[in-house]
């Protein structure tokens, strides 16, 4: 492991979980009836979870907050379950856009009940963490995919693990890759959830020979995007914008809305999400749904409102209900987007993306695992990034497992299947 600092961990005091602390047999069946609550969905009796930094009404009694201090410049704010037990094996959870930590809250306890210390941080520009500075001009060096994998190896080592198994989702999904595939050594087994992983960018092979091919210089796909005749544009892209923060912060239903709207959109219960993979072209991408492929004018608020569920789909939604909703809304009220956005921003940054081709050709493995809703579009929204990562990227690999009822949200619209899968999968590979 790689010395670090000296770091301090804090956590609020542990009242409720207490009263489940009275024999170590008590704490166990304490944590397997939560974990049937958190899979079973919405409980009509909720105790209010007072040792967690915010969810305290819909995170389940045994998941916890702590902070750690000195990671990489930041105060990390992480959520955890199965800590009652020392010396369990270390499972690290990496959320997605526009996410947080508590994205994970329906698995954490399950997969503490299968033996495991569970950790998910607020990954940096996220949520309760701090140290990050969320300007759209700020130094992007800050937001590399090296900086996020030292943030990971940090906390672990912070919680005095040398070794863990990896998962990561939506925009955690490429960070785990890059934690396994730089760092095997610590990351023991890695599970992709949504987006592939395609590895690091590649160097130009044998440039120097006489009868070298003449390289042309790829599509311009924005401007192919633009020239369709119902203009759009990548919501990547738009992402990177200077115009995305404050078009999210400001939306004009507010945000409870916009997040309400835009979980609806990209779920399995939206019946247009109906995938299929794609070829390279910008006529192929604008066969996907707007919030992947925008309309050129609109920002991401308009895009998702347009798709609002109604009063009877909400209520019928019971993998997500307002409350929680409201989690999510009142955090990113409090932080606003930017620092999230910046990840994208990185994405298209070409300086930190060549300091990546000092991994050219460099696969994972260590095993690995891809798990994705069967209704999401993350999965095909780049053309054979699937094929690259099983065929060239991880020789291990387990999957896709294509989740029945379930789009974007995996792990939030169908907990059940995804504990499942991924516990027989660490089960296999933990040693």
């Amino acid at each position: 492991m790689v010395s670090s600092p000296t770091m301090k961990i804090g956590f609020p005091t542990n009242a409720s979980q207490a009263a489940c602390a009275d024999t170590l047999d008590s704490r166990r069946a304490c944590l397997k009836a939560i974990a049937c609550l958190a899979l079973g969905g919405v409980s009509s009796v909720r105790a209010s979870n007072d040792d967690v930094a915010y969810g305290k009404d819909t995170l389940p009694v045994g998941i916890r907050s702590r902070f750690a201090e000195g990671i990489n410049g930041l105060r990390v704010h992480f959520l955890e379950a199965g800590f009652d037990r020392p010396g369990r094996p270390c499972v690290l959870l990496l959320h997605g856009f526009p996410e947080l930590a508590y994205c994970w809250r329906k698995v954490m306890l399950p997969l503490a009940e299968g033996g495991f210390h569970v950790v998910a941080p607020d990954l940096r520009g996220y949520g309760r963490t701090t140290g990050w500075d969320g300007q759209y001009d700020t130094d992007l060096n800050l937001f590399s995919v090296p900086s996020f994998v030292r943030d990971a190896v940090g906390l672990l080592s912070a919680l005095g693990f040398r070794t863990a198994h990896v998962i990561g989702r939506d925009a955690g999904s490429p960070l785990a890759g890059w934690c396994a595939l730089i760092r095997p050594d610590i990351f023991r087994s890695v599970t992709m959830m949504t987006a592939p992983f395609t590895g690091a960018p590649a160097l130009p092979l044998n440039t120097l020979a006489a009868a070298a091919p003449v390289t042309r210089p790829a599509p311009n796909i924005d401007e192919e995007l633009a020239a369709l005749a119902r203009p759009r544009k990548y919501y990547q892209r738009y992402y990177a914008t200077r115009a995305a923060d404050p078009n999210l912060r400001n939306c004009p239903q507010g945000l409870h809305a916009f997040f309400r709207a835009y979980w609806h959109y990209k779920s399995a219960d939206w019946s247009g999400n109906k995938p299929f993979p794609l070829q390279a072209s910008a006529q192929e991408m604008a066969r996907m749904p707007s919030y992947y492929v925008m309309d050129l004018e609109k920002g991401m608020c308009e895009t998702a409102l347009e798709f609002m569920p109604g009063a009877k789909e909400i209520a019928a939604c019971k993998w997500l209900t307002d409350a929680e909703v409201d989690v999510y809304a009142s955090e990113y009220a409090r932080t606003g987007f930017q620092g999230a956005l910046n990840h994208y921003r990185r994405g298209y940054d070409r300086s930190l993306n060549s300091q990546l081709q000092i991994f050219s050709g460099k696969r994972i493995d260590v095993p690995a695992c891809f798990v994705a809703g069967r209704s999401d579009w993350g999965v095909y929204q780049t053309s054979g990034a699937l094929d690259t990562m099983r065929n060239q990227v991880c020789p291990k690999l387990e999957g896709p497992h294509f989740v029945d009822g379930a789009g974007h949200w995996v792990q939030e619209e169908q907990p059940h299947q995804v504990v499942r899968i991924v516990r027989e999968f660490l089960r296999k590979h933990h040693g």
